[in-house]
């Protein structure tokens, strides 16, 4: 019996040891860099700083942000298809501005280019006063 269980243990041990190598979890993501431009349709409305752009991956997880100067918002996401949508309002004196834009079915990777341009559609309101 006891020279049974010297030959399972020397079976036994090294397989021990093997399994917490072959067991090891990466909890690292990789992550793409993306860069959305937005398109204004008339060039007096041109790009400003603040507009919320968001990316929507399949899963419905969301990554938000807000365009720089230039009306680029820069994101770094995990790779997946994602959709991108903006929506954003100007007031003037005499106009409400409405802008909406949205692309769907983006794929996103880490040897893609990642630049996104989002043509945005202009409503104008007139406001009464």
């Amino acid at each position: 019996m006891a020279n049974r269980l010297s030959r399972c243990a020397v079976w036994l041990l090294p397989m021990l040891a093997a399994v917490p190598a072959a067991c090891s979890y990466d909890e690292e993501v990789a992550v793409c860099p993306v860069e959305v431009t937005l398109a204004y349709p008339d060039p007096e409305a041109g790009p400003y700083a603040g507009a919320r752009v968001e990316l929507k991956d399949a899963a419905a997880s969301v990554f938000a942000d807000s365009t720089d100067a230039g009306g680029v918002a820069r994101f770094r996401v995990p790779a997946g298809i994602y959709s991108v949508t903006s929506s954003s309002v100007r007031l003037t004196t005499n106009y409400r501005y409405i802008f909406n834009g949205v692309r769907s079915l983006l794929v996103i990777s880490p040897d893609s280019s990642n630049h996104i341009r989002l043509n945005l559609k202009m409503t104008r309101k007139r406001i009464i006063h």
